[in-house]
């Protein structure tokens, strides 16, 4: 459709007119208080980006303290400079973002020189976008609604948008993800579009597409393309749904460049004028500072082309380098030194809110000298910059790899001073009998059979920066150490960490002994299996001296100190214990609100597959085989990075969180150091990776129940018992279990799993020794990190190669990095414990079957955690039917099934499910 045309009848009764005026054409149409024609020899259109709290600091600081007719100021000067549209996005986390829109848009309202102009509503919460819409004069723009949740979300959204005669900005997203290739973005925006035209009804020329502006020059290889995609993809939208425009984030491009607005300002010039010429019919810019094409320093211009366009393979180092060299407005780029002229107190404090360890021993040592006492200079200039740290991570203005490198610099400084503060200690309490104590004495464990400790290590690196001692007991600590440990230290809190689900009764029975044995000091719960909910329903009921679910490293400083303040503790524990109480009896209260099947229903709802049509592959091998010294270089290649930023509280979508406004500046510092450390534990080989693989005739032998039958004398048969779901399903809808995927015995078919083990912590207790010998929790945490994410990696490159060489059923397999990430492989690889089989302890059968513990030096622990900790192991699935899925809750026919099967009593059965029950015990 390139135009509408008006019917006769429609001008029956007018003059006769030409054929020009009988044809509207199919123009955008925006208006304020007045018109805005989008034509096609309209030029590029500049959306103001400072009526926005993430674009302009002036702005934000304005909203946030209710000076909305000041802000008034920042949309005019944006309108003067040029603007023809005014982007207005109240998207922060201390705002009420609904009431911050409608109270904005409904003074702008009454400024006719600034709401003359037409407006995007722009946010990232459709209920701000509602409230704006009711609101704003003309006709608006929406930015933005994508297929992110979905069509249904995004057909309801789209008709309240056009309810409101607004057109609207589509974002490149699907339910999978964020469009960072050229393809993705024209067919995600291809998607959208038959949708809103053909389903919702909307004109072609009310939508606007964003097909994603990344940033550039990041020093990441795969960002080096980003706007060559972007300008390509733009011709071909245009190519494609001529009628549609194409606008975007500009100073996205330039992210890298933050602080530098010389450098910015010729990229968006260049990156528009290519986008332009594309395309790219508006964008959100700064209207005031964009520079002429031509008048760019001709230098600066041709490296941003470079850059831009992708043309040389150095363009990011030679931009940087040219950067590096020039004066921002008012700022020099070059390393900035002058902070060393301050007094000692301020270069402390500097140094520690900077993580800056260079001069610490220089600096302390100042301090020492100028204090009376050692203690003086922790109690004075440290913990003043430690407040600083902690203020700025409370209020989200500081991330936690900011944090760990500031204790990084703090233990240096104490470490100088501690032999001075021990002989002044003996002294004081040889002459008056005194103590020097902490601002409070905190032990920290995880509990026994669990060996994961890099969450428990970040709460101890944070409370310890906020002037706690911390007594860290490492991991697998028993009960008895604990309290022992606890009773001779005379701690005032106990904080218990896990990560499998049979810590979760290790914590149970460690409060039952509190107890027991007469404590009265508060509890603190924390770990990736723990839950506010157990916790109230499970822990606290066994203590009454207060127990706290702490959920990440930021609220154990505020938890801590209501804990310890004597004042604030007992408020602060009738709270939760009055909060905790309603848990409990909401949970003993809750209704079944699901239905489920007797488990010989649900294991007659089997997934169905013919055998009689299906064949087995056989593998090319069988038997075990064992793989040493595995190249961690080649591992490397496989890093899925996204849980890497979440261990470190960052959290986002590799890689766009390291373009992100927020943490996008340190996501980006802690990726590179990360990548630094990665290289240097490769070239000098620092972890052992080890893995063992086998793979073994089987058949399933009952409805859960599967033989497993190697061919190799030496290596025992297993019985592999599995659990199925027994939530009722919709018709045609299978109740699940892993043995569905193995041949039924009377099939005659012999089918094959797989097993594996692989670890990459064989010998990292010497780093972290020399870490913490170095007092360096940073690099200590980022190692552990790095060891578990190559050890992800290290079972994504055996399953791979299992499916090309070794069973060999998919030899033709040709995947990216991307879709192995998203598993679009064949197969599938569950581990016992997690959510399709979540028995542990069939773990025991996969390790006798692989001989496990001899082959690569993994071991199991009584809660059958591995050890080392950065080790995985599980089964191989080869059938193409097979799929990864979550038990979810079982009835007690089925435990006492599963407890005849594994020749248990109910009882240990009902313990190592627990988490599955439906029922209470």
């Amino acid at each position: 459709m390139s135009e509408t045309t008006i019917n006769n009848t429609d001008i029956v009764n007018e003059p006769i007119i030409s054929e020009e005026r009988r044809v509207i054409k199919p123009f955008m149409r925006l208006s304020g208080l007045e018109p805005l024609v989008v034509r096609p020899e309209t030029n590029f259109i500049n959306v103001g980006e400072r009526t926005n709290v993430t674009g302009s600091k002036k702005f934000a600081r304005l909203v946030r303290e209710g000076l909305f007719e000041e802000a008034l100021s920042v949309a005019r000067q944006q309108v003067e400079s040029g603007a023809q549209i005014l982007d207005v996005n109240m998207d922060d986390a201390l705002l009420d973002g609904e009431t911050a829109m409608s109270t904005f848009l409904n003074l702008l309202a009454g400024e006719p020189d600034i709401s003359r102009i037409p407006v995007m509503i722009d946010s990232s919460k459709f209920s701000v976008i509602e409230a704006g819409l009711k609101c704003v004069q003309g006709k608006c723009i929406v930015n933005s609604i994508s297929l992110k949740e979905g069509e249904a979300k995004f057909i309801e959204q789209a008709h309240i948008c056009k309810s409101y005669g607004a057109a609207v900005v589509v974002m490149a997203f699907d339910e999978h993800g964020q469009a960072d290739t050229e393809d993705k973005r024209v067919s995600f925006s291809h998607r959208a579009y038959k949708i809103l035209t053909e389903v919702v009804g909307y004109d072609p020329q009310d939508i606007i597409f964003d097909p994603n502006i990344f940033a550039i020059a990041t020093g990441i290889e795969e960002h080096n393309n980003y706007a060559v995609e972007f300008i390509n993809a733009t011709r071909r939208i245009k190519q494609l749904m001529p009628l549609a425009k194409i606008s975007g984030g500009v100073s996205n491009v330039s992210f890298s460049f933050r602080g530098n607005e010389t450098v910015r300002e010729a990229m968006h010039s260049v990156f528009l004028f290519h986008a332009i010429k594309a395309g790219m019919d508006m964008g959100i810019v700064n209207a005031g500072m964009l520079q002429i094409y031509d008048d760019i320093e001709p230098t600066l211009r041709e490296l941003c082309e470079d850059a831009i366009l992708n043309r040389r393979d150095d363009a990011t180092e030679r931009l940087i380098q040219f950067a590096e060299t020039v004066k921002a407005k008012g700022k020099v780029v070059e390393k900035d030194e002058t902070w060393r002229l301050g007094s000692v107190e301020d270069r402390l404090s500097h140094a520690l809110v900077n993580g800056i360890t260079d001069y610490i021993d220089g600096d302390t040592e100042e301090a020492r000298q100028k204090y009376p006492r050692p203690l003086d200079v922790i109690e004075g200039p440290l913990m003043a910059g430690m407040n600083i740290v902690g203020d700025l991570f409370g209020s989200g203005k500081m991330f936690l790899p900011q944090v760990v490198k500031s204790a990084r610099v703090m233990k240096k400084s104490v470490a100088i001073l501690t032999p001075y503060i021990e002989e002044e200690k003996l002294r004081i309490q040889a002459e008056h009998g005194g103590e020097i104590k902490a601002a409070g004495k905190i032990l920290l464990a995880t509990v026994k059979g669990d060996v994961h400790d890099i969450g428990k290590n970040i709460v101890g690196v944070v409370l310890a920066c906020n002037g706690y001692e911390i007594i860290d007991l490492g991991v697998m600590v028993p009960a008895e150490k604990i309290l022992q440990t606890a009773r001779q230290e005379k701690v005032d809190i106990i904080g218990l960490s896990g990560l499998i689900t049979p810590s979760l009764d290790e914590m149970v029975h460690v409060a039952r002994e509190l107890k027991r044995q007469d404590f009265n000091i508060p509890l603190i719960i924390g770990g990736a299996t723990t839950s506010r909910t157990h916790t109230a329903v499970k822990i606290a009921q066994e203590y009454a001296h207060g127990v706290v679910h702490v959920l990440d490293a930021s609220r154990s400083v505020t938890v801590t100190g209501s804990l310890l303040n004597k004042a604030l503790k007992p408020g602060f524990l009738a709270g939760i214990q009055t909060e905790y109480q309603k848990l409990n009896e909401a949970f003993k209260n809750k209704k079944q609100t699901k239905q489920f099947l007797p488990i010989a229903a649900a294991q007659a709802n089997k997934t169905v597959i013919n055998w009689d049509t299906f064949t087995p592959v056989k593998p090319k091998m069988t038997g075990v085989m064992k793989f040493e010294n595995y190249d961690l270089g080649e591992i490397a290649k496989y890093i899925d990075w996204q849980p890497f930023f979440i261990a470190w509280e960052l959290h986002g979508k590799y890689p766009q969180i390291l373009t992100d406004e927020v943490v996008g500046v340190e996501a980006t510092r802690l990726f590179n150091d990360a990548k630094e450390l990665l290289n240097k534990v490769i070239k000098e080989k620092w972890l052992g990776a080890n893995a063992v693989i086998g793979l073994f005739p089987a058949n399933r032998v009952a409805a859960d129940s599967v033989l497993v039958t190697p061919e190799q004398p030496e290596i025992k048969p297993a019985q592999l018992e599995f659990l199925r779901q027994q939530v009722k399903k919709a018709p045609g809808q299978p109740n699940l279990s892993l043995a569905d995927f193995i041949a039924p015995v009377e099939s005659g078919k012999t089918d094959y799993i797989g097993g594996f083990a692989v670890t990459t912590g064989v010998g990292i207790e010497k780093w972290l020794d020399k870490f913490k010998a170095e007092h360096d929790d940073y690099n200590s945490i980022m190692l552990k990190a790095l060891a578990d994410r190559l050890a992800e990696a290290f079972a994504e490159l055996m399953h791979e190669r299992v499916r090309k060489e070794f069973w060999g059923y998919a030899t033709e397999e040709h995947l990216s990095n991307e879709d192995l990430i998203k598993e679009a492989y064949a197969g599938i690889r569950p581990a016992p414990g997690y959510p399709a089989c979540p028995d542990h302890t069939e773990k025991w059968k996969l390790f006798d079957l692989l001989n496990a513990t001899e082959n690569t030096g993994i071991t199991l622990t009584e809660s059958l955690a591995m050890y080392p900790a950065s080790s995985v192991s599980g089964w191989y699935f080869a059938n193409p039917e097979g799929k990864y899925f979550g038990l979810g809750k079982i009835e007690k026919d089925q435990v006492i099934d599963y407890a005849a099967r594994k020749n248990w009593t109910v009882e240990e059965a009902e313990q190592w499910l627990r988490p599955n029950l439906e029922y209470d015990i």
